[in-house]
């Protein structure tokens, strides 16, 4: 009976914690005015639920999860944007060109490239979803953590492939349930990609054996003391 009523707890802390973080990721993004904060709210969203993961008692407060994820994203005002940017203008192009193949006839070529592009577009999709808790995970530089992202989206099959179903998963609940997407937003999908590549990502710092003792590797609070 206490072991349900501790997992029970754990569950409902746990759900707090995503609200708590989904609220925090809106909030600072209007702070800084949508296109100055949002990336730093997703760098801080990745930096907050790393530090939640390695944290063995993941018992959290409302006020604590809102300073890990402040705190981040004050550190993040300035990298991320120059991070994430790049990201998206690629991002876009690669839609585009996925666009312009799907809306003109281009016979059987058309569907051969259409399709190149689309698996394009969910391995880079991939690509970026892990390249944030990367970035949380290594204080490096921007290339280094993109060369390390895209091994792994490569060396780790399993990883890419439970990245993609939980997305997949993500979006299937939104469409299902819209107050899923309301009530916890990107926060869900963030904290799904840590936990998968905590599990399966094989990263220093972020595997099991790490869990418990977060100063192997800098905390967002560290980050920016």
């Amino acid at each position: 009976m206490n072991g349900f009523a501790t997992g029970y707890e754990r569950l409902a802390r746990t759900i707090l914690m995503v609200f708590v973080a989904n609220v925090a990721f809106v909030a600072h993004t209007l702070l800084g005015l949508i296109a100055a904060g949002f990336f730093p709210s997703i760098a801080a969203s990745a930096a907050t639920f790393r530090t939640w993961v390695l944290d063995d008692t993941r018992t959290w407060t409302i006020r604590e999860t809102w300073t890990v994820f402040h705190r981040a994203w004050r550190a993040e005002l300035g990298p991320a944007n120059a991070f994430g940017w790049p990201q998206l203008a690629v991002w876009l192009l690669l839609i585009w060109d996925y666009y312009l193949a799907n809306w003109n006839d281009m016979g059987l070529l058309g569907v051969g490239v259409s399709g190149v592009l689309l698996l394009v577009n969910v391995l880079f999709g991939v690509f970026v979803m892990i390249s944030w808790v990367v970035r949380a995970n290594f204080d490096e530089r921007a290339w280094w953590v993109v060369r390390t992202s895209l091994r792994m989206v490569i060396a780790r099959p399993l990883c890419t492939v439970m990245t993609v179903a939980v997305l997949v998963i993500t979006v299937w609940a939104w469409y299902t349930w819209p107050g899923i997407l309301m009530t916890f937003g990107f926060a869900l999908p963030a904290l799904a990609v840590v936990l998968v590549v905590s599990s399966f990502g094989r990263l220093p710092g972020m595997g099991a054996r790490e869990r418990g003792r977060p100063d192997r590797h800098a905390t967002p609070q560290e980050r920016v003391a």
